[in-house]
């Protein structure tokens, strides 16, 4: 019986300095995982999944559009003689796509966020199978950001697509009156009060 004791004493010893070597080894991985978690719509295993794709070090990526591109989350550019053939979404990561794709669903019904203002926003131009895409590749870009600079996510708010200044605005409008083949000025209003 106490060579039996012995060897179990002996093979959790063994065990023990193995997970001591493991949890040194998986710290980076926990703290990339914290850090996405901060994402609206991205739990610890949908975490661990795009970790677990991606990695942790984003220098194999020169850009955050790189990285879209490899995940497969940009439409393809299919055109020739001047006519567009297929706007699909490229062929990528097909566990990365769908698990960025349920963490979008996820993360379009959180109130007063950036996500779901963008999910809104293009769900009425483009449908909503193409804004939930846009919003899992916006998640990734965030991820790519928060893994290279080591930070958590911080929304931008629902208003974040509408605040422009005044001045910006005008511009805009004025572009838009030029296109329609019209000559506009915009020129800020004098503060002169019209007497009746």
């Amino acid at each position: 019986m106490r060579l039996h004791l012995r060897q179990l004493d002996a093979l959790a010893a063994a065990i023990a300095e193995i997970d001591a070597e493991v949890d040194h080894d998986l710290e980076p991985f926990r703290q990339a995982a914290r850090l996405l978690r901060s994402i609206p719509g991205v739990s610890d295993l949908t975490a661990q999944v795009i970790i677990s794709e991606i990695g942790t070090g984003m220098s194999r990526f020169p850009t955050a559009g790189h990285l879209v591109s490899w995940a497969g989350l940009c439409p393809r550019n299919d055109e020739s003689a001047g006519k567009r053939r297929s706007t699909r979404l490229r062929k990528g990561a097909p566990s990365l796509k769908t698990t960025l794709v349920q963490c979008a669903w996820v993360a379009s019904h959180k109130k007063h966020s950036y996500l779901q203002a963008q999910f809104e926003r293009l769900c009425h131009r483009r449908g909503p199978k193409k804004a939930i895409c846009a919003v899992a590749a916006s998640i990734l870009t965030a991820a790519y950001h928060m893994l290279r600079d080591g930070t958590f996510y911080q929304d931008l708010g629902a208003d974040h697509l509408y605040r422009d200044t005044p001045e910006d605005r005008a511009n805009r409008l004025a572009r838009q009156i030029a296109k329609l083949g019209f000559t506009c000025a915009p020129a800020p209003a004098s503060d002169r009060r019209v007497s009746v």
